[in-house]
Formats: structure tokens, C-alpha cells, sequence
């Protein structure tokens, strides 16, 4: 059914944003304005706006025309999206764009973000004791820069209150489509993802794109060398105890340790990086998941099975069909 009126979304862009945080959103609301609107009023106004307006250019290089933020004064804006990218390691917050959306966010129904878009709203406050989800990379300097924020480093998308946020580049647009749900109902938004070719709802989360131990990895120090032993003997059994004596310390003080470094249990180490390893093998390897359990620790094919569910949100014959160019050769084995 057409809406009685037209929902304004605003999109903010800026230099070295992410081409698809922009695109991706924007696609998915004027096709569900094309396909939905009938004779009626267009289900939403989109408009690409950044701080002075005129031609930004985006992390591909290619020009995107916007109007400028102050031309925006006096319009009634249901939605805001702030889209990710950045040029280097470190996210920048235009302070022209942080003023703004401080003096729009009483006013407008929806905040959202999308990838690394998060740290311009936390710029603003606005995420301060609020769930939100980033892209698994920056998940660590969000953490670091903003910790009043409850990151969500595995959910594809995340809606707490009025705030919206999602992880990286294409998950802006099963954020996109979870508004287009909220504002319009499950049939207007299963259409727009048909004709986007998107599933309406991904499984799994961001976990099955990342390396689990990349947090870890960039930590170093005292225990690299008993992270290089385990991960050459996941197939026995790793209790603290042996973890222990392999690095040469008492069990008590070991597990301490253990985690004041590095902010996890050493059993949430081994688990994850026999995880890892497992990911590995289904992307690397046609082996069967019998064999795969074994090598790494899980000793039975059901263990894995229960893992990849627990964990990542999807079978391990689902991880390597997405993941693998084994997937139509070992289509038996599940």
C-alpha cells in the first residue's frame, strides 16, 4: 500500500567514503519506491548531502554529486544514514557533519550508520551506551576511542531504540532493507530484496568473514610462541593445565595472565583458533568434515557441525559453499 507521505531519507557523504555504504542504501530505497509506489506518493525521497555540497569524491575514485547540509534547513528528515570509509587507518569526523546531525537528531525518527559510519555518529554521542555494530576490523578502535559504546563485533545489522547501525560495506544494505520492513511491511521489503538479488535475511554473522584471531594477532608479546604451538597441535587435548606447562608457568597463574593480556580464557583461544583452522580447511581443501574434525581438535564430525552453528549462524557445508571453490565437488560429503 502507498504511503500517505513521503519518508525523506538523508544520506551523508564526504571524501574517501566507501562507494557501495552510499550506493547500496540508496539502490534499495528507490527500488522499493519504483516497485511499491504505485500512483501514489514515492515511498521515500532520498537525498545525498555533505557539508558544503558540490562533487565528493568516494574511496574508488569516482565523483558523487551532493547539496550541501545547510540547504537542507527547515526539511523534515525521517531518516539519516551515515555512510563508512576513510582514507588510511584512522576515521575522521568532518566537524561540520558531527554539529549537524547533533542539531538534527532531536528531530529526525531514525539514526543509522553503516561500516565504519559509527565512529561519526559516536562523534556525536549519540551511540554512547547504545548496542551497535561496526565492521569487524575497526571493531577494536571504536572499542578504544568510544568505550561507553556495546559493540556487537558479530551482527550484521543492529537496532537499539531509534539508533540503527550495521557492519561493513554491503550490510548497509540488510540495514536498508530491515527499514524498509519496519516503514513498509515484510512483503514491500522481500520484493525490493528479490529484485536486488539479496536474501532478505543473511545467516550467519560478520564472525564467518573475519579471522577470528586477528584482535589477538595484533596484541604480540609473551605468548606468540605458545599461539604458534597450539595452532600446530590442535589435535590434542588442550586443557589449561597443558597449556600451562607448555608456557612454562602454574595453571593458576597462567590462566591470569592469560587473560589480563589479552582479554580473553586461553580455552576461548583454542577454541577459536581450531575454529579458525577449520574455516581454513573448508576454504582451502576439499577434505571431508570428518577429516577436517579431526585435524582440528574437534574429534567428531558433530562437534564441528555444532560449532559452525553456535558460532558463525550456519552449517559448515554452507561456510564452504560461500567460501570455497570445492563446494560442487564435495557436495556429498553433507
Amino acid at each position: 500500500m502507498p504511503p500517505k507521505q513521503t519518508l525523506r531519507v538523508v544520506l551523508l557523504a564526504y571524501d574517501d567514503m566507501n562507494l557501495l555504504d552510499l550506493s547500496g542504501p540508496l539502490q534499495a530505497l528507490v527500488t522499493a519506491s519504483k516497485r511499491h509506489s504505485g500512483n501514489g506518493p514515492a515511498l521515500y525521497e532520498t537525498i545525498v548531502a555533505s557539508a558544503d555540497g558540490g562533487l565528493i569524491t568516494t574511496s574508488a575514485g569516482l565523483p558523487v554529486m551532493t547539496v550541501a547540509i545547510a540547504s537542507l534547513e527547515g526539511l523534515a528528515i525521517d531518516t539519516l544514514i551515515a555512510v563508512g570509509g576513510c582514507k588510511g587507518q584512522e576515521y575522521y569526523s568532518p566537524p561540520a557533519l558531527v554539529d549537524w546531525i547533533v542539531r538534527q537528531t532531536p528531530k529526525v525518527r531514525r539514526l543509522c550508520s553503516v561500516c565504519t559510519g559509527a565512529f561519526l555518529l559516536a562523534a556525536t554521542g549519540q551511540l554512547d551506551g547504545k548496542r551497535v555494530a561496526t565492521h569487524w576490523e575497526w571493531v577494536e578502535r571504536l572499542h578504544n576511542l568510544h568505550p561507553n559504546i556495546d559493540i556487537d563485533a558479530d551482527k550484521i545489522f543492529v537496532k537499539d531504540g531509534s539508533i540503527w547501525t550495521s557492519a561493513g560495506v554491503s550490510a548497509g544494505i540488510d540495514l536498508t532493507l530491515a527499514l524498509i520492513e519496519e516503514d513498509y511491511g515484510h512483503h514491500v521489503a522481500i520484493e525490493t530484496a528479490r529484485q536486488l538479488v539479496m536474501f532478505i535475511k543473511r545467516t550467519g554473522g560478520q564472525s564467518q568473514f573475519s579471522v577470528p584471531l586477528a584482535a589477538q594477532a595484533q596484541q604480540g608479546g609473551r605468548f606468540d610462541a605458545l599461539h604458534a604451538w597450539v595452532a600446530a597441535n590442535l589435535r590434542e587435548t588442550l586443557t589449561v593445565d597443558r597449556l600451562a606447562e607448555q608456557a612454562g608457568m602454574t595453571p593458576r597463574t597462567f590462566a591470569r595472565s592469560y587473560a589480563a593480556q589479552l582479554g580473553r580464557t586461553p580455552a576461548r583461544m583454542v577454541e577459536a583458533m581450531r575454529l579458525e583452522a577449520a574455516c581454513s580447511a573448508l576454504e582451502k581443501t576439499a577434505l571431508p568434515l570428518k577429516t577436517i574434525a579431526a585435524n582440528t581438535g574437534y574429534v567428531e564430525e558433530q562437534n564441528l557441525r555444532r560449532v559452525f552453528q553456535r558460532q558463525l549462524g550456519v552449517s559448515p557445508g554452507q561456510y564452504r559453499s560461500r567460501f570455497s571453490g570445492h563446494g560442487p565437488a564435495v557436495q556429498s560429503l553433507y
